[in-house]
């Protein structure tokens, strides 16, 4: 299977793109610029993993007027990222900009890094939302595409878990974008496990 694999050097989508390389899967790794204040950091970190899996070089959208349009504290210096961290639209964004790659590269797929329901916490990273967007990357690409969540019956913890099985490291996720995580924005605390 070919595949537009969704990439932002975080822990997730790295699993993703690793699991899709142990399946065999040709891969088209595309790193989202949509104006994230963590760009660099991310991008940094993506295309160190892409090589240490030997996969190509990600290929970079330069959305970036996405997020001067739909501020959020992901992509807004002046928000605070602990409390506005929501960005209306962006993982739709991310799946119709792979969806028109793929259908320019001939992929069967879009692979994105969602995790569980239950864990989620806005609507645009919920099964239900992938089964719409399923509708939508059809009707707007002109043929059908799988979308592939490998990690959506995984819980954070889960994701965790399995990097460390398959001696994942190097990954960034902190939306700051500082040199050291924060510690304390939404993509930061979901490494606090409860006992």
């Amino acid at each position: 299977m070919r595949i537009v694999t969704l990439v932002s050097g975080g822990l997730d989508s790295t699993l993703v793109a690793l699991l899709a390389k142990e399946m065999n899967n040709a891969q088209y790794p595309l790193f989202i610029d949509y104006g994230q204040r963590a760009k660099q950091k991310e991008l940094e970190a993506c295309e160190r993993a892409m090589t240490a899996l030997g996969l190509p070089a990600p290929r970079v959208a330069e959305l970036s007027g996405f997020g001067r349009l739909v501020k959020s504290g992901l992509t807004d210096h002046s928000l605070r990222v602990f409390e506005d961290a929501y960005t209306p639209g962006r993982n739709m964004l991310f799946l119709l900009t792979a969806a028109a790659y793929a259908e320019r590269v001939g992929a069967d797929a879009v692979a994105i890094g969602l995790l569980r329901d239950e864990s989620c916490i806005f609507k645009d990273q919920t099964s239900e939302f992938l089964s719409v967007a399923t509708g939508l990357l059809r009707m707007a690409v002109g043929r059908q595409l799988q979308i592939i969540a490998p990690l959506k019956e995984f819980y954070k913890q889960d994701v965790v878990e399995l990097a460390k099985q398959k001696n994942l490291t190097g990954t960034y996720s902190c939306h700051l974008g500082g040199e050291t995580p924060c510690g304390r924005c939404i993509a930061c605390l979901e490494y606090q496990f409860g006992d």
